[in-house]
């Protein structure tokens, strides 16, 4: 793998990607493998803050910051005072845009005016509006965020393989890590992580028939499962679903931090996930991920990091995929895309990931 000189004339390199969660945790195999494939480079990361916690055991040549858009750096004049500020303190010869929207377009006019060069990766748009119109889809699968983000590195002449194995090496994460949440996992245990909201009722199974599959999954020899989310509402849920299995664990209201999450799920055996930030956070810790997938669709690009898709819990329907985050109201009024899910669908993949494991239940 070679770097080209374009990309070794760059000492310090800005990289913005702000938004949804998820979205940021896509970018960190492909920076931790552009950190560790350029050394000589010092690459800054600015995020939201509370995505900011995401990168833990960073490559050394990496710096993250949070960073307040609606407060400290709102607007236009926000974003000309953050330019200043960083260039002041990191001499920044190189702005790379994984983001594209007004905010990071304001960003990039404050650098092009400075005389600093600015790279913007490209979102596809056209081809995620012709996989979601109602009519004459193109059932094609798009180039994933994640090959996105790479290619701008690749066209800035930045080395960019694949080294990245997890946000914990190579190996678990240490039982201590996850102490607040649970005793070290035994062998002979199986951990399930199940995590069933989203943002968007387009990507939320019932939850009537997710508690069918947490009740059966908890019936399983030596089983232990923990059900991910944040905040009371999500937690009350929770809390009926566990009221009777000693083994199924609420972390709702926990407020444990994400290397804690992080550690844990690196621990687990299998999660279930929708479409939604919990898949990629499972995925930074190379957890077998079965997905479920109601009106938006693993061919727009947004499947999980080395998650297969054969583990993709979804209905062949002619008006699916119709939104690219899930966003928009059911053409049909029923969302039957999630609705027509039978709970043992989502039991017999996760039987599948589990047997693929080597893990018989």
């Amino acid at each position: 793998m070679q770097k080209s000189s374009e990309g070794s004339k760059y000492r310090n390199v800005l990289v913005a990607r702000f938004s949804a969660l998820g979205d940021v945790a896509m970018t960190i195999p492909v920076v931790y493998s552009v950190c560790v494939g350029n050394p000589g480079t010092r690459f800054i990361m600015i995020t939201q803050k509370v995505a900011s916690t995401l990168f833990i055991n960073t490559p050394p040549n990496l710096v993250v910051i949070g960073i307040d858009t609606k407060t400290d750096y709102h607007g236009v004049r926000g974003m000309f005072r953050l330019k200043r500020e960083l260039v002041k303190k990191y001499d920044i010869d190189l702005f790379i845009d994984l983001h594209d929207v007004l905010r990071t377009w304001a960003l990039a006019a404050a650098f092009l005016l400075g005389g600093i060069r600015v790279r913007r990766f490209k979102k596809g748009r056209h081809g995620k509006y012709e996989l979601t119109r109602k009519h004459n889809k193109h059932m094609l699968p798009l180039i994933s965020s994640r090959a996105r983000y790479r290619e701008v590195f690749y066209r800035t002449g930045f080395a960019t393989g694949d080294l990245f194995m997890s946000i914990f090496g190579n190996k678990k994460a240490d039982p201590e890590l996850y102490s607040s949440v649970s005793s070290p996992k035994q062998p002979g245990d199986l951990w399930i992580a199940i995590a069933p909201f989203a943002k968007h009722q387009g990507k939320i199974y019932p939850l009537q028939s997710m508690q069918k599959v947490v009740e059966t999954v908890a019936k399983w020899p030596h089983t232990t499962v923990f059900l991910m989310g944040a905040g009371r509402d999500e937690s009350d849920v929770f809390e009926k679903w566990s009221a009777t299995h000693d083994n199924v664990k609420n972390l709702a209201l926990r407020r444990n931090g994400f290397p804690c999450e992080l550690a844990l799920l690196s621990n687990c055996d299998v999660m279930v996930s929708m479409d939604s930030a919990n898949m990629h956070l499972a995925s930074l810790v190379r957890l077998p991920v079965v997905s479920v997938w109601g009106a938006t669709h693993p061919y727009c690009g947004f499947m999980g990091w080395h998650q297969e898709e054969r583990n993709a819990v979804q209905l062949n329907l002619p008006c699916r995929p119709c939104s690219v985050f899930g966003n928009k109201p059911c053409l049909r009024g029923d969302y039957f895309c999630l609705t027509g899910i039978q709970p043992q669908m989502i039991i017999d993949h996760i039987r599948q990931a589990l047997a693929e494991a080597g893990i018989t239940v």
